[in-house]
């Protein structure tokens, strides 16, 4: 994890992120949305070279069909009371996709001037139910909130991420590993990417959910000790993380390319059960197979079922 030059997030002091600031959030979202698209892109005429990457403000708004002059104040962050048909003017005219587009809504309702306060952080628990339909799966399957943390998980996942379960950033959490425990870059063979995705997935239910306390806290203490994370939560990217493919470099069993889909649980708001599979007859089931006879005995059971209990407490 190499070292990069960085733009401190917004609300940074040197030492926590203290707040969401949604005016800035909205002003930084919409002028970096603004760079990504091309004049060309835009289906607009291009004469000589631009001084700035990306479209104009003026150019946006007449995407958008508003006035300049509002378009400026959009951009500036002041956008209590906007309509959602501006909203959507907004995102057809910057090429929003689905993620992109919640979030802008996200932002714009956080900027509600009776939004409510900083929500003090929830302890979640995992319900017995939930944790008997994780134990009855054969696959690895885990259960996580919208900080990334994990909350619980069947023999075979907690297996399949050992590292992370036993890494030396506690509680487990996956943000937390990915940026601050050096084990990470070997365990994902596409760290660069993982990395990307889990700033998007925060950036998102940030956006969802700007009073959660216990997610600032976990921002402000990733962007006080990573570079890496401080880089990638100043570009706003956004992304739904809810289905798609995981390669992994397992300390024992070696490489794995796992599908995995991941769904809400309606019951329990917030929480998301994540299942990985491999294809039938693939190097990664065997890897699959291998990791679950060694799951399977006595001592590696026992310290698996330990490590489940101590989780979800």
């Amino acid at each position: 994890m190499p070292e990069r030059s960085y733009r401190p997030p917004l609300g940074f002091d040197g030492r926590t992120l203290i707040q969401v600031d949604t005016t800035n959030d909205i002003a930084e979202f919409l002028t970096s949305r603004r760079a990504k698209i091309t004049a060309a892109q835009a289906g607009l005429p291009t004469y000589g070279k631009r001084r700035v990457p990306g479209l104009r403000r003026e150019e946006v708004a007449s995407l958008a069909g508003v006035s300049i002059y509002y378009y400026k104040r959009l951009e500036r962050g002041s956008v209590s009371g906007v309509s959602e048909s501006v909203l959507e003017a907004l995102a057809r005219a910057l090429q929003l996709d689905d993620a992109e587009r919640a979030h802008l809504f996200d932002l714009a309702r956080a900027a509600n001037p009776v939004a409510p306060k900083r929500r003090r952080a929830v302890q979640q628990r995992i319900r017995p139910v939930v944790q008997r339909i994780l134990d009855s799966m054969g696959t690895p399957a885990l259960v996580r909130n919208s900080r990334v943390d994990y909350l619980a998980a069947n023999q075979l996942g907690r297996a399949l991420y050992a590292p992370l379960f036993d890494s030396r950033e506690q509680p487990p959490n996956s943000a937390r590993f990915t940026f601050l425990d050096p084990v990470a870059v070997d365990f994902y063979p596409d760290w660069e990417r993982v990395a990307n995705d889990l700033v998007a997935h925060l950036r998102s239910e940030a956006g969802r959910n700007p009073y959660d306390r216990g997610l600032s806290d976990l921002v402000g203490e990733l962007s006080t000790r990573s570079d890496e994370f401080r880089t990638r939560w100043a570009a706003h990217n956004v992304r739904f993380h809810r289905t798609g493919t995981k390669r992994l470099h397992h300390p024992v069993v070696g490489d794995l390319e796992l599908a995995y889909e991941t769904m809400e649980l309606p019951a329990d708001a917030g929480l998301n059960l994540t299942v990985y599979t491999a294809e039938a007859g693939s190097a990664s089931q065997q890897a699959l197979d291998l990791l679950a006879s060694w799951t399977a005995t006595p001592d590696r059971a026992k310290t698996a079922e330990t490590g489940d209990q101590a989780t979800s407490r």
